[in-house]
């Protein structure tokens, strides 16, 4: 940047607030939710609701569990009016649900908004006008006495007005918009003036909504804003405190914790933040940032899926794939080492089923919001070998053995580098299905019989005789040979009668699936004379089946990439 530039620009002054108290405190509840999507959030799209998409959006709020919900701006344009008023001609709105409409401190629109909510159980009439500094100077040019002249009025109006409509119970909030850009004792000062009017008490309290409309500093001098307002504001117990907040730093959800550890007990927001500008504050991310800290956020999120659905075709917004909690790739992760670590910890947390949720990289359950772990991993050129083996046992059983699991990383990291792209869960099996069990030359099985299996309990070991029919090279071949257990008398005759030496140098093994077709996994590693190690796998019904498959598995194995070597050689040599 221009270093001139910088110079446009102040600082913005800190709060004077000595013993401030909100950094020792903690969010230990949930505030009073009120969405704003149909209100704040529509008049921020490119193409407003229809009624029937405003219809749908309420609906989706009062499913995630809202209980007070601003459905528009009824004296701003005939289609908010109408919905407000289809909202209650048809019964529409649920028990336990209360409506807020918003309005201008001015005459006439404040009567059309009451006229809006005729008929209603209960309604939040919301007030407000616009009380900062720069624009009083700039838009309004007029003085602070004009602005709470302004405040005043409207806020008799609202007394006069309620006196028409005597089957609604009325309840008020006031907002001085810009509140972080309005002196904070002027802003006190017309949030009492406005009080004095409407008279609330402990029993009937009245909302006092401090909005960031535009987000002017660091999150910390919101909170002492609001804990500097509290301190000072008379009649503080027949009073809420509100925050609304704006993301224009991008800093709205912290700003917002901050001020509720400052005083602050309801939260006006819209789901994923949709707001003017840069958006209001993220009430979805709010929520589930308490829900992962152990506390109830009162909503119902659980199926975040429809949710974004849901709000992506009535707003006609994408979701970010990075958005917390609800971004297509937040549940994956791409980085090897984040893989292992992700893939060690849903080991140890199935394993102990403490009920604690304790993942690395994973600060909540993906189930509990309706995703599945099937897109934690994803496989491209960055990933690493704990991440292919998570998905080889997640999706498909297979628990490779760690010290295999970097042959295969290596397996799959050619093929990423060569596609250049992430690859899907299913060709990854693929790969590990041609790499390790459709392999069948130079050796395949044909039969295997144990002839005598004996025990010598004096000795305290065991002698099996077996018999086996290879094709070798596409040649028939019977082998036999006794060891001390079929896969060592099995490997005793390939060594004798085709292979020459090689040592068995690993084994593991598993159940692949429950039932009474149950099939088992069966991992071999196998180091040759000349020291090349290679794994192999072979499934099967019979655990000692699947055994000796592996063993030629990892033969064949040993066999193609020592060709593949000789090739390369060869052709190295014929370019010099």
């Amino acid at each position: 940047m221009n270093p001139e530039l910088v110079k446009k620009y102040r600082p913005y002054p800190p709060i004077n607030l000595p013993n401030r108290t909100w950094p020792e405190k903690k969010i230990d509840k949930a505030p009073i939710w009120c969405s704003v999507d149909l209100r704040d959030g529509n008049q921020a799209l490119i193409q407003p609701m229809s009624l029937k998409k405003k219809l749908e959006m309420f609906a989706l709020l009062t499913q995630l569990g809202f209980k007070e919900i601003e459905v528009g701006f009824p004296s701003a344009s005939q289609v908010e009016f109408d919905f407000t008023r289809l909202l209650i001609e048809e019964n529409l709105i649920p028990e336990g649900v209360l409506i807020q409409v918003l309005t201008p401190a001015r005459g006439e629109l404040i009567k059309k908004t009451f006229a809006s909510v005729k008929g209603a159980r209960e309604a939040v009439v919301h007030l407000y006008n616009s009380t900062s500094t720069l624009q009083r100077r700039t838009v309004f040019k007029m003085s602070r006495q004009e602005i709470i002249g302004l405040a005043v009025h409207g806020a008799a109006l609202l007394k006069e007005e309620e006196k028409k409509y005597p089957e609604t119970v009325f309840r008020y909030e006031y907002s001085p918009e810009s509140f972080t850009g309005t002196e904070l004792t002027f802003a006190l000062e017309i949030c009492e003036a406005v009080m004095n009017v409407l008279q609330p008490t402990p029993e009937n309290k009245v909302i006092i909504n401090l909005p960031a409309t535009v987000e002017l500093s660091t999150p910390n001098i919101y909170a002492d804003q609001i804990e500097w307002f509290c301190r000072n504001m008379a009649n503080r117990d027949s009073a809420i405190i509100s925050l609304h907040t704006h993301n224009d730093r991008g800093c709205a959800v912290a700003a917002t914790e901050l001020a509720l550890m400052a005083g602050g007990e309801r939260v006006e927001g819209t789901l994923f933040g949709n707001g003017e500008r840069t958006g209001n504050v993220d009430i979805l991310t709010l929520a589930l940032n308490m829900f992962t800290q152990g506390v109830d956020p009162g909503l119902d999120i659980s199926d975040i899926n429809n949710l974004i659905d849901v709000y992506e075709r009535i707003c006609r917004l994408p979701v970010h794939p990075r958005h917390p909690y609800a971004g297509e790739l937040v549940y994956t992760a791409f980085s090897g080492s984040h893989q292992d670590a992700i893939n060690k910890g849903m080991h140890e947390y199935e394993t102990t089923r403490s009920g604690e949720w304790a993942v690395p990289y994973l600060p909540i359950d993906p189930s509990d919001v309706g995703r599945t772990y099937e897109s934690i991993i994803r496989i491209n050129s960055q990933s690493g070998k704990g991440g292919i083996a998570y998905v080889l046992e997640k999706d498909y059983g297979f628990k490779l053995p760690k010290d295999m699991q970097p042959e295969f990383g290596k397996i799959i990291q050619a093929v990423t580098d060569r596609e250049g792209r992430e690859l899907l869960h299913s060709e990854i099996l693929e790969t590990f299905e041609n790499e390790y069990l459709s392999l069948f030359q130079p050796y395949e099985l044909e039969t295997f019989n144990v002839v005598k299996r004996h025990i010598s309990k004096g000795e305290k070991r065991s002698q099996a005789d077996v018999e086996s029919t290879l094709l070798v090279h596409g040649r028939e071949m019977t082998v036999s040979a006794s060891g001390n257990g079929p896969l060592d008398a099995f490997c005793s005759a390939l060594k004798q009668e085709i292979t020459g030496d090689f040592t068995l140098t690993s084994y593991h093994e598993h159940a692949l699936n429950g039932g009474s077709s149950a099939k088992a996994a069966a991992y071999i590693a196998i180091e040759a004379p000349n020291g090349a190690v290679s794994w192999g796998t072979g499934v099967d019904t019979d655990i000692i089946i699947a055994s000796i498959k592996a063993v030629l598995s990892s033969l064949n194995r040993l066999e193609k990439y020592a060709q593949n070597s000789k090739g390369a050689e060869m052709a190295a040599v014929a370019v010099k």
